[in-house]
């Protein structure tokens, strides 16, 4: 439900004398800049959505010259940078070796999987690097992927009276017996696992066997390896529920349905890629002390996992209570935060005339 801010996130690209802007059937929004030819081309991009519903109230308040508003800064700020750096190339005439595709992408946050970048990538295949503006610490480098599959799991049994029809099975007893075997799982802290029951539901009344009962639940690891081995653990405990339902009532009545709705790819990239150390000496020449943050689940997710070069960066600026209703941004030296974006980009297309660009051209 973002097609409204793509809308206006479009007119600005057109504004800013982007050529070829688009909204894709997926929602993204993107435009060019062209460079000579003879370069690499990079996509730079921050997301539309948020994590909050419609009809959530956005209006901005200041106080003290904090800036307080639900996505103020996930990944709003995000947003307000690619605009900077356009305008910055622009009205100084810097003419890019490699091209440039300023853009948002939608379907980063929540249940969202990542769906603008997939089909971003899904429909160029001519991509060399890719830069996401995400995160509110400057001077960070996420360079690794958490990945993480998400699955809804939903029980199905005859349903009954709790009393006159006790005897047959119950799709929350066996929601409950696979909760409980999940919460015995052992990961490892190194590849960092992970595993939660986020949401559940069912039933319809206190004196009613329940008819039908689901889980959201949710699978991380930094290794795609140990992701798998923890999903095929958690499969085989679904099914076992439903199985132990069953026989405790001596019947088969009791059914299982298992959807994939989330599958974020853990992805790695060498510490010495051009694009982390491009980025790295970014940071440096703009005075903050790069850090290389730990695996994260962002946009680069993806096109990481396809080999493609690929970071994300943080924002310029304070900000603090994400997700939340009382989400705020500090502008204070958020220029900063476009400087070292704007410089890394550019060591990576190279700048006609001035450098040539890091990255090579496929």
């Amino acid at each position: 439900k973002e097609q409204e801010r793509a809308e206006d996130f479009k007119r600005r690209l057109e504004e800013l004398g982007l050529e070829d802007v688009t909204m894709d059937a997926e929602g993204n929004v993107y435009g060019m800049k062209y460079g000579t030819g003879r370069g690499p081309k990079v996509f730079i991009s921050a997301h539309l959505d948020t994590v909050f519903p419609e009809g959530t109230d956005t209006t901005v308040r200041e106080k003290d010259g904090i800036l307080y508003a639900p996505g103020i800064s996930d990944d709003t700020r995000g947003l307000a940078e690619v605009l900077s750096i356009i305008r910055a190339i622009q009205e100084n005439d810097i003419r890019p070796v490699g091209d440039i595709i300023f853009g948002a992408t939608v379907g980063e946050e929540g249940a969202g999987d990542l769906r603008g970048v997939k089909a971003f990538f899904k429909d160029h295949h001519d991509i060399d690097g890719f830069i996401s503006i995400d995160g509110p610490t400057p001077n960070h480098i996420v360079y690794l992927g958490t990945g993480s599959y998400r699955y809804k799991v939903t029980y199905k049994g005859p349903g009954g009276h709790s009393f006159g029809a006790f005897g047959i099975p119950s799709a929350i007893h066996a929601l409950g017996r696979a909760i409980a075997q999940i919460a015995d799982l052992q990961t490892k802290a190194n590849p960092k696992t992970t595993f939660t029951v986020g949401q559940i539901n069912g039933g319809t009344s206190v004196n009613a066997i329940a008819a039908e009962a689901s889980m959201l639940v949710d699978l991380r690891s930094n290794d795609k390896v140990e992701l798998d081995r923890l999903a095929e653990q958690f499969l085989a405990i679904v099914q076992q529920a439903a199985d132990e339902e069953n026989e405790r009532w001596q019947s088969d009545a009791i059914t299982v349905e298992i959807e994939k709705f989330g599958d974020r790819p853990a992805a790695s990239q060498p510490v010495s890629g051009l694009i982390v150390q491009a980025a790295y000496s970014a940071i440096e020449a703009v005075g903050m002390k790069p850090q290389l943050a730990g695996a994260s689940s962002t946009d680069a997710n993806h096109p990481i996992s396809l080999g493609i070069p690929s970071v994300t960066l943080g924002r310029g600026g304070r900000a603090g209570e994400a997700h939340s209703l009382n989400e705020w941004f500090d502008p204070t030296d958020a220029y900063i935060g476009v400087q070292k974006n704007l410089l890394t980009l550019l060591s990576l297309v190279g700048v006609d005339n001035v450098v040539e660009p890091l990255l090579l051209k496929k």
